[in-house]
């Protein structure tokens, strides 16, 4: 059998994704061919937000499971939505790159070095939100288009392409998809957790089937044991999964949009899991920030977790600061 990979059509989608098709087939043993998927996010221009947010770029690909189009789809974490997709299932999460968002600027510049008014380009509300509270003087511009795009508005950046506009001083993307690309030399600084918590699920990715083909849960009768369930359960990572089921948790209880200023990073230390979640108001000007930890390694674990702090940050005035509702 050859197992058919649904994938976007992007250079980072594609790269990620044949990443994964390499290593399901190494384990498995079967042919795979990837299948490129066109969806709403890659046609329409504008802002994301005001498209509908990363869903945008999920719904394509979960049609052509559910068509049988493809067997496996790739989806970058962060862009799920979190609630649960009828007759599909997140079979595997396998384990994760680098979390952090890193700012690529001109000059090698440092966030604290870039001059007053500098022009920096995001096209995340979490991002701008987080960028406005460090440095309320910067001109902060919403941008769209994939990463060389972005990477291009940005001067004597290496790799960019000759005539990219360079009207930019700097952007902010995430190191986990430069990483995948190979440009990890345009990034002048690696923002730690403390300065800008990244997206729920970011670095990670999620590898999706229908239902009747994931792997198969002890005691359940759902699922199958095939080769391709064998092979994707050989690439789950369960610290990953857990950290970022604690993670979506929070953006579920806050019924968060995916456009809202949301930022969550847990991981596992030992015999705890740790979780940090932030809202922050898209202007910089306040923001609310709790931390928990759990020895419930378990999903139920991860799930209760993130739904604890979702409360904390709500009880501290999250819904007043922040439009959790934004798509």
């Amino acid at each position: 059998m050859t197992v058919r990979i649904g994938t976007r059509a992007s250079k980072l989608a594609l790269t990620q994704t044949q990443q994964t098709a390499d290593q399901l087939a190494a384990v498995g043993g079967f042919p795979v061919e990837l299948v490129h998927i066109t969806t709403e996010g890659d046609v329409k221009t504008g802002s994301l937000s005001q498209m509908g947010g990363t869903g945008v770029f999920v719904a394509a690909l979960r049609d052509a499971l559910l068509q049988d189009t493809c067997d496996v789809a790739v989806h970058s974490l962060k862009d799920l939505p979190t609630g649960a997709a009828p007759g599909l299932t997140i079979a595997a999460t396998p384990k994760r790159a680098d979390v952090r968002d890193v700012l690529c600027a001109r000059d090698g510049l440092k966030l604290a070095d870039l001059p007053q008014g500098a022009k920096v380009g995001t096209g995340s509300p979490r991002r701008a939100a987080q960028l406005r509270a460090a440095r309320p003087d910067l001109d902060v511009q919403d941008i769209r288009g994939n990463v060389d795009t972005r990477l291009g508005r940005v001067p004597g950046l290496p790799g960019n392409a000759a005539g990219a506009p360079g009207d930019l001083d700097a952007v902010v993307l995430a190191a986990a998809g430069l990483e995948r690309i190979g440009r990890l030399d345009a990034v002048s600084e690696f923002f730690e957790t403390d300065v800008m918590l990244p997206a729920p699920g970011q670095g990670s990715l999620a590898i999706e089937c229908r239902t009747a083909d994931a792997p198969r849960k002890a005691g359940s009768t759902e699922g199958s044991q095939g080769v391709l369930a064998q092979a994707l359960a050989a690439l789950n990572d369960e610290d990953t999964r857990l950290a970022v089921t604690a993670e979506r948790a929070v953006l579920a209880r806050l019924e968060a949009g995916c456009a809202a200023p949301v930022g969550a990073f847990a991981y596992r230390k030992g015999s705890m899991l740790y979780l940090e979640a932030a809202v922050c108001a898209v202007d910089g000007t306040k923001t609310v920030r709790e931390k928990k930890a759990t020895d419930g390694l378990t999903e139920v674990g991860a799930t209760l977790l993130g739904i604890e702090v979702a409360e904390l940050l709500l009880a501290a005035g999250a819904a007043e600061i922040a439009d959790l509702a934004a798509s």
